[in-house]
């Protein structure tokens, strides 16, 4: 099946599920056995079957299959939030003393958890642009396991040349971890282009509805991925819900036909926000004015549903002019069917030093726009009356 068909069919057979057509919500937390004999066969892992739902959950499952096969992986791995997905995967493949390579920019709360990494267990990090073979190896050290790499950064929608980093990385026998939240599945595919692992947090684009907090993890080797399931995930517990579960599986759904409506009304933003004045650069990777579109448009299929863009005057302009919108809200999170903007300065780089935030390339007075499904001359019209009013 081709992906568009993937997104409504992959792992969903209604003859193993009475006849049901939706994926049915299994709310359950244990599993009986038909004997002692099969409870120890399946704890030994002879037999396959539900133990209990921290192990396994059939509508988990499903959500697992359909992301396995819409990353082109060979295993999957849901959890109960984005963080949940990218702690047990930095947890699989480091140990105390390793280094990890990370793109320039972070999400804040990956930030973070480098963070206590360093402090607790000594696992080190640099951030790099990682712009060319040269600055990579050079960034690498004898203690390098990990290269972990945001494409779009969050939020400056700098680009990373992923067929490069994968290279690089083969040679030298050390992992990569793309995370593809802003993309998704429909717009970039990692595992193809060469990454050993690629995470979302699914909250957002695969979503889509504003209503979940979960995550995924795709891997390309299944008996990895099932000895991540067996150690890092059970032990760590961070497993997502049947419920949301299956709300991801009806957001996947329409993620085809979303995306393409958050990409088109992107670009009619972006044709607007040109023509403000008060606006002095502009993020959009698929920008003719964007420094690595090249890179871009041969790794995405099309530029996404987010621009960032900056206000001159810094904080206070920008918080003059959030609290001048009327359609938009301002909220963290993105990918949801309404438009929303954030701050990322005092949001969701809050915890990011001063210091390190402006050597990430997030200005005072950048603004992230994720946007929605509404008509975009609605989208425009606030926007306009919001930059009038300041």
């Amino acid at each position: 099946m081709r992906n568009d068909t993937r997104l409504i069919h992959e792992g969903m057979d209604p003859k193993q599920h009475h006849d049901s057509l939706t994926v049915p919500l299994y709310q359950t937390s244990t599993y009986t056995f038909h004997s002692a004999e099969q409870g120890q066969r399946r704890f030994a892992g002879e037999e396959s079957g539900g133990i209990y739902s921290r192990l396994g959950n059939p509508t988990v499952e499903v959500l697992e299959k359909r992301m396995m096969a819409l990353e082109n992986g060979g295993g999957a791995l849901a959890f109960g939030s984005g963080m949940a997905a990218v702690s047990t995967i930095l947890v699989h493949l480091t140990k105390a003393g390793d280094h990890i390579l990370c793109s320039k920019g972070l999400y804040g709360c990956t930030f973070g958890l480098l963070g206590i990494f360093e402090t607790k267990y000594n696992i080190t990090h640099t951030l790099s642009e990682l712009a060319s073979r040269q600055e990579i190896e050079e960034a690498l050290t004898d203690k390098t396991t990990v290269i972990y790499v945001e494409s779009p950064i969050n939020p400056t929608m700098e680009i990373v040349d992923l067929a490069l980093v994968c290279e690089v990385a083969k040679e030298r026998g050390i992992r990569v971890v793309v995370d593809n939240t802003f993309c998704s599945p429909y717009l970039q595919q990692p595992l193809v282009i060469g990454a050993d692992f690629v995470l979302h947090s699914a909250t957002k684009y695969l979503n889509g509805h504003g209503d979940v907090i979960a995550g995924i993890l795709v891997g390309r080797d299944a008996d990895e991925m099932h000895q991540i399931r067996m150690t890092v995930q059970k032990d760590y517990g961070g497993i997502i819900s049947p419920f949301d579960a299956w709300l991801i599986l009806r957001g996947l759904k329409t993620l085809h036909v979303r995306m393409d409506r958050h990409v088109t009304n992107a670009e009619k933003l972006l044709s607007y926000l040109k023509t403000e004045p008060a606006i002095s650069k502009i993020f959009y990777p698929f920008d003719e004015d964007h420094p690595q579109m090249a890179i871009a448009k041969k790794q995405m299929k099309a530029g996404g549903g987010l621009i960032s863009f900056v206000i001159e005057g810094g904080t206070e302009a920008a918080q003059r002019f959030l609290n001048n919108l009327r359609l938009i809200h301002v909220a963290v999170s993105l990918g949801d069917a309404e438009t929303l903007i954030q701050h990322p300065a005092t949001m969701t780089h809050s915890v990011v030093p001063e210091e390190d935030r402006l050597a990430m390339g997030i200005d005072n007075g950048m603004l992230r726009l994720s946007v929605g499904l509404e008509d975009a001359e609605d989208i425009i019209d606030d926007l306009k009356k919001a930059f009038q009013a300041i």
